[in-house]
């Protein structure tokens, strides 16, 4: 059975059409690109499926379940978690205290005044590993707001991680970094993927990236499906090359 099952979602707003009868199929550990250029419906397509907006029409069936109707956070609790466009951390925090947060709500320990000593030793193991996982164990006790853009990013999809999910949305999660810090955040990416057996869906504009990672890609083009394939097939198709790259072979 597919982890994710899109199926034929639309989303209108008013006369606008955003994304225009999309399907889409993800199986379990696989890890998916979705491209396109700016306006292809990209960052609403993630929405629809992360519960932030609900379609016009279709379908979202993750796990086998249809989850169409279900908010955000019952989505998170089934196992859909994902990053933003800007990213989204607790800049007056440590980077220790932003991954506790959501280590905390995980394990079930959310508006709890105080945790036993057991629970918050099991809670500070927790957070340590994702630390070393993030590469942020030297910046643990370290402000995230005076840490560098591509270490915000790493914080933030740690954080996302520590929800444990089944299906982790990245939404452009190299945008706006220079080429160390590209590098950094797409090994962490491969490491989620390969060691982790996570199941990932990315949005990038940075082809390098793109081909580097995914082992298929999703095509959409002024909200519509354009093209689905390997980074082989996308490479080679015209219309891709013709919508996206803006030249045609």
């Amino acid at each position: 059975m597919s982890l994710l099952q899109v199926e034929h979602v639309s989303k209108h707003f008013g006369s606008l059409i955003a994304v225009n009868d999309v399907s889409m199929t993800v199986e379990a550990g696989q890890l998916r690109a979705v491209i396109g250029p700016n306006g292809a419906g990209k960052t609403t397509f993630f929405n629809l499926i992360s519960g932030f907006l609900r379609p016009s029409s279709g379908r979202i069936i993750f796990d086998g379940e249809d989850v169409t109707a279900l908010l955000p956070a019952r989505r998170v609790w089934r196992g859909i978690a994902r990053t933003f466009q800007v990213t989204e951390v607790f800049p007056e925090l440590s980077v220790r205290q932003n991954l506790r947060i959501p280590v905390e709500v995980a394990s079930g320990y959310r508006l709890r005044p105080w945790l036993s000593r057991s629970a918050d030793a099991k809670v500070a193991a927790h957070v340590a590993e994702l630390l070393e996982m993030g590469g942020l164990a030297d910046k643990a006790d370290r402000l995230v707001g005076e840490l560098s853009h591509g270490d915000q990013r790493a914080t933030e999809i740690v954080m996302a991680l520590a929800l444990n999910p089944r299906l982790l949305l990245l939404d452009e999660p190299t945008a706006g970094m220079g080429d160390q810090e590209t590098y950094a955040i797409t090994q962490l990416i491969r490491r989620l993927h390969k060691d982790g057996k996570l199941t990932i869906v990315l949005i990038e504009h940075d082809m390098r990236v793109v081909f580097h990672l995914a082992d298929r890609i999703t095509v959409l083009d002024q909200g519509s499906f354009l093209a689905e394939g390997t980074p082989q097939e996308i490479a080679a198709n015209e219309a891709v090359q013709t919508a996206y790259l803006g030249q045609a072979a």
